[in-house]
């Protein structure tokens, strides 16, 4: 068994159960490639003995790993994701940041969930990407979570024309516009006041950020649909984020999106399921 491994260099306090963790995970015959980033953060900078684990040279994903391993939070789980691309490689999150959505499992029971990747003791979940197409886009054009309009410093608001499937849908005058997955409906989505979503629903939902309209509500919409975009304002420029990846384009753009031709798929133990996280993380009761 080959795993992949990816993570944030903010893990001083983990230090010691993650080098029992890759120690547990080498004794049990499972070959570890580390990006060479967090590599470094734990051999160099904390001093830990790592071995079974080696350095990813060129920090290019090995397509041939059978699992990947994500260790932060939820932002470090969208990189990995990203850094994954469209291998579809499943991925477990292991949180060492905050409240962890994304990066759902605990570090305290590292036995328990050497055990469990050993003996395939999950479910694997499909999550669906939005795919982004606009000319000048200078990130990765794909989002688990959600694509975000919005003004640049400058700007009072920001026009949006949105079609869905070549039909006018709604002029939003706001803040902002979010376009989110299900993944995504409990970040940014949840904040403006749009719906939580289960992640495995066949849906987009988008959600006008300070819209300058009571009427302008969050929408629930297939995602087999195609969303256009058209951005104007009083500024020249406005801001397209992609997961938290910022960019400036000008104003006049078209931005549409779709269903990306590929999935992310989320490794989820009993514990960390849909229902458990409501529990546990959004107190839902």
């Amino acid at each position: 068994m080959l795993i992949a491994i990816y993570g944030n260099r903010r893990q001083t306090q983990y230090a010691d159960t993650l080098k029992n963790l890759f120690a547990m995970l080498a004794m049990s015959d499972v070959d570890m490639l580390m990006h060479s980033k967090l590599y470094r953060h734990l051999t160099a900078d904390l001093g830990l003995s790592l071995p079974g684990v080696a350095p990813i040279v060129n920090d290019e994903f090995p397509a041939d790993a059978d699992l990947v391993l994500s260790i932060g939070g939820d932002g470090t789980f969208l990189r990995t994701a990203a850094w994954t691309g469209c291998a579809q490689t499943p991925i477990l999150g292991i949180n060492t940041g905050t409240l962890g959505y994304l990066a759902a499992v605990n570090l305290d029971h590292a036995e328990g969930l050497v055990d469990d990747i050993i003996n395939a003791n999950y479910t694997i979940e499909s999550r669906a990407l939005l795919h982004i197409e606009t000319p000048r886009l200078s990130v990765w054009p794909f989002a688990l979570n959600e694509v975000v309009v919005s003004k640049d410093d400058h700007a009072s608001i920001v026009q949006v024309e949105a079609h869905i499937n070549g039909r006018k849908l709604a002029d939003y005058r706001a803040d902002g516009l979010i376009v989110s997955t299900p993944t995504g409906s409990t970040a940014y989505n949840l904040s403006v006041g749009g719906p939580i979503v289960q992640p495995v629903a066949p849906v987009w939902v988008v959600s006008p950020i300070a819209a300058h309209s009571l009427s302008m509500r969050p929408l629930i919409i297939d995602n087999d649909s195609e969303l256009t975009l058209a951005v104007t304002g009083r500024s020249p420029n406005f801001r397209l984020s992609v997961d938290g990846r910022s960019t400036l384009l000008p104003a006049g753009s078209v931005i549409t999106l779709r269903r990306a031709p590929y999935v992310v798929r989320i490794v989820q133990r009993e514990a960390d399921r849909f229902p458990a996280v409501l529990h546990n993380k959004l107190y839902f009761n």
